[in-house]
This record gives C-alpha cells, sequence and structure tokens, in this order.
C-alpha cells in the first residue's frame, strides 16, 4: 500500500491485508463501512513474521482511532480526517517506551518458555509466582530451566498442558492451525463474532459529553485489566483525556510492563475480598462511564460483582471485557496469554514452518493483545456514541483467540516484504517522560486526527501512587 491510500470499505479479502483487517474491526465495533473512507494509512515497511503483523497493528489502531473521530464529529461540522502512520504502529505494538538511563526488568520468569516435550513443544507461562507454583507441583522440579526442560521432555504435550491447567497453571501446547480449526475449543471461538456486542437501554442519563478538540476529558473509565490487551486499551483512552483509573490487588507488581502500559492513568489499589474496599469499589462503579475488565467469567460474579449488579449500580455503563480463549465452548474461562494463544491457535507452529525453524516461531511481539487492546478501545468509544444518539448503554467482548482467528485469516506474509527501517532518535516524541521509574522518551503516536491531539497528560505512575477515587475527588 503506498502513502496516503484511502482504505476502501469494499476491500474484504485478504488481498489488502490492512483493509481486510480494518473493515473487520470496524464491522464488529458496528462501524459505518463508509466513514472508512476518512482513514488514510502513511509509512511503509513491515515487522518480519509469517503473519501481516505490520498491516493488523494500523488496522486496530486505525479502527480505536476511526471510532474517536466518529465521536467528535457528533457536534461538528465534519468528519476528521485519520491518518495512521504504519511504522509508528508497528513499533507501538512492540513497546514505546525507551528509558533514558535505566532498564526495564526482563519482560519473563526464568522458567517462562516453549520446552520441547516427548511428541512436540510446550509453553509454560509462569510470570505469576502461583503459575510458577502450579507448574513446578506438577513438574516436581527445582525452579531451574535446565531441571525444568529435562522434567517436560517426559511428557506427552497435551497430557502436560491438561495437568498444569487443571492445578490453576497456564500453559498451551502447539499445535497446527489446521489441529486448532478441528479441536472443540478452535470450532467454538471461531465461529464467534470477533465482538459480541449488547445494547441496553439505560435506565438514568449519563452526565458526560465530548469536549471539543479533547474528546474523552472528563469521561470516568474504571481500569479492572492486567497484563496486556486491557491495559492497552485503557492507555488509548487516556491519550484523548480520559480520566483512567486502575485497580490493583494489594502487592501486585508487573515490573516488566507496568511502565509500558500506565500511561496517562491513575493507579490504586483496593482489597476485593474486604467488604470495605469492595464497597469502595462499587462507589467508583456508579459514578464510572466505562468499566473495562479482564477477570475470567466469574470472578466479578464470585466477588458479588455479576452483570446484573454492574447494572443495577450503573445503568448507563459501558461495559468491556476481554477472555483469553473465547466466550463459549469446554476452555471458555481457561486462564492465558497472548503467547498461550499464539502456541493453541497455530500461529507459532505456522511462523516455525514459514521460517523454517526447528522450535516454536511466535510473531515478533504480542500483536494479539495489542490489537484485541484497540478492539476494545473501539468499542467502548462506539458505545459512548451509541448512548450519546439513542440513551442506549451496551456490552462487547472480546477474546484473544478470535482476534488470533483475524490475523490468521489475513494469510501469510511474503518472505522479501520490506521491513522496517531502524528506529532512531527521530522516531520519539521531544519530551521527556518523568516515569515512576526514572526518565523516558516515548515513540511518536501513531494516530494523527484532524483537530485532536493524542498526548498524555500524566506520566507513567508506579502502582498503587494514587487514591482510589475520582480524580475531581482528590484532595
Amino acid at each position: 500500500m503506498s502513502d496516503d491510500t484511502p482504505l476502501s470499505p469494499s476491500a474484504t479479502t485478504p488481498v489488502d491485508p490492512t483493509a481486510h483487517f480494518l473493515a473487520d474491526f470496524w464491522r464488529a465495533v458496528g462501524g459505518d463501512g463508509a466513514q472508512l473512507r476518512h482513514l488514510t494509512v502513511a509509512g511503509a515497511g513491515s515487522l518480519s513474521s509469517a503473519f501481516h503483523v505490520s498491516e493488523l497493528a494500523t488496522a486496530a489502531i486505525g479502527a480505536a482511532s476511526l471510532a474517536l473521530a466518529e465521536l467528535s464529529s457528533l457536534d461538528a461540522a465534519a468528519f476528521p480526517a485519520v491518518e495512521i502512520d504504519r511504522r509508528l504502529a508497528s513499533l507501538w505494538f512492540g513497546t514505546s517506551l525507551r528509558p533514558q538511563g535505566w532498564r526495564l526488568p526482563p519482560p519473563w520468569d526464568p522458567v517462562a518458555g516453549d520446552y520441547a516435550t516427548a511428541d512436540g513443544w510446550i509453553r509454560l507461562h509462569t510470570n505469576a509466582p502461583h503459575h510458577r507454583d502450579a507448574a513446578m507441583a506438577v513438574l516436581k522440579t527445582a525452579v531451574d530451566r535446565d531441571a525444568v526442560a529435562r522434567a517436560v521432555a517426559s511428557w506427552n504435550a497435551t497430557d502436560l498442558e491438561s495437568a498444569i491447567v487443571a492445578g490453576n497453571g497456564c500453559a498451551a501446547a502447539m499445535r497446527p492451525v489446521d489441529a486448532w480449526a478441528a479441536h472443540p475449543q478452535g470450532r467454538a471461538v471461531n465461529a464467534e463474532p470477533l465482538l459480541h456486542r449488547t445494547a441496553i437501554p439505560a435506565a438514568a442519563p449519563p452526565h458526560w459529553t465530548p469536549t471539543t478538540g479533547r474528546p474523552l476529558r472528563g469521561l470516568r473509565v474504571l481500569d479492572l485489566t492486567r497484563i496486556l490487551a486491557g491495559p492497552v486499551a485503557t492507555r488509548f483512552l487516556a491519550g484523548f483525556g480520559a480520566d483512567v483509573l486502575r485497580i490493583d490487588p494489594l502487592g501486585w507488581e508487573e515490573p516488566g510492563t507496568v511502565p509500558e502500559v500506565v500511561l496517562g492513568k491513575r493507579c490504586a489499589r483496593l482489597d476485593l475480598k474486604n467488604p470495605a474496599d469492595r464497597r469502595t469499589l462499587e462507589a467508583l462503579l456508579t459514578r464510572a462511564d466505562v468499566l473495562v475488565h479482564g477477570y475470567r467469567p466469574d470472578a466479578l460474579a464470585r466477588l458479588g460483582l455479576d452483570r446484573a449488579r454492574r447494572r443495577a449500580l450503573n445503568p448507563a455503563l459501558i461495559d468491556v471485557s476481554l477472555d483469553a480463549y473465547g466466550w463459549s465452548g469446554p476452555w471458555q474461562g481457561r486462564r492465558g496469554f497472548d503467547s498461550l494463544i499464539q502456541m493453541s491457535t497455530g500461529i507459532a507452529d505456522a511462523g516455525m514452518r514459514a521460517m523454517t525453524r526447528d522450535r516454536p516461531t511466535p510473531l515478533p511481539n504480542q500483536a494479539i493483545d495489542h490489537a484485541t487492546g484497540y478492539l476494545l478501545a473501539a468499542a467502548a468509544i462506539r458505545g459512548l456514541t451509541q448512548r450519546l444518539r439513542t440513551g442506549e448503554a451496551s456490552e462487547a467482548r472480546a477474546s484473544l483467540a478470535r482476534t488470533a482467528r483475524l490475523l490468521i485469516s489475513g494469510g501469510s506474509q511474503a518472505s522479501d516484504a520490506a521491513p522496517l527501517a531502524p528506529e532512531t532518535a527521530a522516531d520519539w516524541a521531544d519530551a521527556i517522560e518523568a516515569t515512576g521509574w526514572g526518565p523516558a522518551r516515548r515513540v511518536r503516536p501513531p494516530a494523527a486526527i484532524d483537530g485532536i491531539a493524542m498526548r498524555w497528560a500524566r506520566p507513567a505512575p508506579r502502582l498503587g501512587s494514587s487514591p482510589a477515587a475520582w480524580a475531581a475527588d482528590e484532595t
């Protein structure tokens, strides 16, 4: 695709993967296909991958940006033009943060990774201590990579996957694309829509309306998400002025990812098993415009905050959620992360085959997480637009596994695709960001919307650095 090429709403085949992905994203959130003409793409180059990752990045950020432009046009004379920089979008799908004089810790626990089994490969996800303990309990070995490799080698991949999952751990055997398509869970999730959307008549009118030039100013977003898709969604909303309040449990840390995804947010802690803290959360929820949550489907219900209770507390709420393996089928509710989804759905196997390697070859970044995050952001914003137009509230639910299906549907990237040019300091914003860990630069924003700046008013803070209160209520 050449610079500034309009994306046709009729492009629904992988002949043009960016247009294919964008059309599917925009259709999923209920957008008007005619509005796709307002979006153009600049930049060139592709991330090295068996799949069209740069195109997915461009389309996902494009859909969220188009939703923001539509919202801002409700009281404007014209629909603002949107331009997505393909190169910058590709960089944001990796990391946007460039520490100055300090380093982020390694993103993975020493045991996490891919291991050869007796009949294939498996990935262990052990970043959370309780997930590592669950895997070690099954393998009956010390927390040592070589010892784990020896123990894993005696297992069949799917048997070990089942045993670790049964012990409340996280693991995924590597499957080919066709094996996943034939698997009961693959069949179930592949039959689901890219986004489940439900319109709900609101019993009480919202008080929030968009602001010219800074559309989401004053919007209250309650963020109950962690690694990685949910935080990407709420980071996008913060970039256009939303008051995003992230809630974490006491003691929770994500040292490798938090500085990347808490940009523009305030971060508080609550113990939701404590009745007083749970009442605080409910009070926050009653005044939220948007709730984004990534808890397993039954987790909020166990806390007394199921769908009915959330709706009773806030009839006008835009309720947006995600799950790993889909909302139907035998694995619905299973713990999962991007790296596991890539193993289960065939992405890592296809990468291994396309690049003629002898071990799992995932995408160059956690693109499934990022793409799902921007889909959630687009769903939230389009929910706000519909609420302003009709008074209806809404619910939207996405899953990593279904987003993986979308990427696979775009076909294989040519092995001779032109790579991204090497990154330079010119790709970074001028300002120094005073994060809670030290000074940093950010990659320049990937989206340009006429008359609307994508910028974050707050640097990335440490978890627990703010009170559990909306910004206007802080003293």
